[in-house]
């Protein structure tokens, strides 16, 4: 085990925690009609503090490759996702919101249980299909599945509206994550290769895409409602692609399929808990409205 690795990790869950927290206040500020239109992200590139946040998670994801660097990958991904909690605590911190022991008592399970699923279920083996493998329908699925996040949450409240908004942008960045690898193996066979494929262009695509997700759940409601379900469907999209597309395997053996159990019902338990905590709605669309749902001044 590299305990220098997993402090970088870390470091890095520190400035993609704080990140988010940039990103969703600048986010809340926008009307709600900019919800799932492009020009949230439009009015977003003219925002200080958003562009702030974005560069604060890419600094994050910078350090986290160095991590990787050192360690293997499953002794620090599952430290990555303690950015939930750093990003609940700089919420409360500086915008004062919400974090009493129901909010602790959810970020930790939902915290826990990802890093115990990571840890045991992350998959191995496996190989790169062709460019046109019906493998790829996989992706076909997931973004069926975001659809049906889209327009679930059209005629519900806001705080259900915020946590299917955030679980399509786990949705999307996870088929980002499987894209992202694909273009990687393919580069190994040069650059011009590369881009005859439509893989690199997906990614743009649907990293895009996730962004808008991401943004328009931010918009509606506060970070311990907008975030968690991100932080639990986009490693598990991951791993199910990873064993649908390029054919891995995960652990089968009777104590690691337990220990996994245990990790997935320890998130639906978190997302619960942080999902039932107090939100009194998004009051007008007035500027001096905080996260939290408490007009400032």
């Amino acid at each position: 085990m590299s305990i220098l690795g997993m402090g970088i990790a870390v470091a890095a869950a520190f400035f993609i925690g704080l990140g988010f927290v940039a990103q969703q206040h600048a986010a809340f500020r926008e009307p709600l009609e900019e919800i799932l239109h492009p020009r949230l992200l439009l009015d977003l590139l003219r925002s200080r503090l958003w562009l702030t946040g974005i560069a604060s998670m890419i600094l994050g994801q910078i350090i986290f490759a160095f991590a990787l660097n050192i360690a293997d990958v499953a002794e620090v991904t599952p430290v990555l996702t303690v950015n939930l909690i750093f990003a609940l605590f700089a919420a409360h911190v500086i915008y004062r919101e919400r974090l009493g022991r129901n909010e602790w008592l959810g970020s930790l399970l939902l915290t826990g249980g990802v890093a115990l699923f990571l840890g045991i279920g992350v998959p191995h083996g496996g190989d790169l299909p062709g460019v046109h493998s019906p493998r790829w329908l996989a992706g076909a699925a997931v973004l069926a599945l975001v659809a049906l996040c889209a327009f679930g949450g059209l005629h519900r409240d806001l705080r259900v509206r915020a946590m299917l908004l955030a679980c399509g942008a786990g949705l999307l960045y996870g088929l980002q994550d499987t894209l992202t690898r694909s273009v990687l193996l393919v580069s190994d066979e040069g650059f011009t290769s590369t881009l005859v494929t439509w893989q690199p262009y997906g990614v743009v695509f649907i990293g895009a895409l996730g962004l808008l997700f991401a943004q328009s759940a931010f918009d509606a409601a506060p970070l311990r409602i907008s975030l968690p379900a991100t932080t639990a469907a986009e490693p598990l999209t991951g791993i199910a692609l990873s064993i649908v597309i390029f054919g891995e395997r995960v652990r089968l053996e009777v104590s690691d399929l337990a220990l996994e159990s245990l990790g997935l019902a320890a998130m639906v338990g978190g997302i619960v808990v942080l999902g039932r905590s107090p939100y009194l709605g998004k009051p007008g669309e007035h500027p001096s409205v905080s996260p939290d749902g408490v007009e400032c001044g």
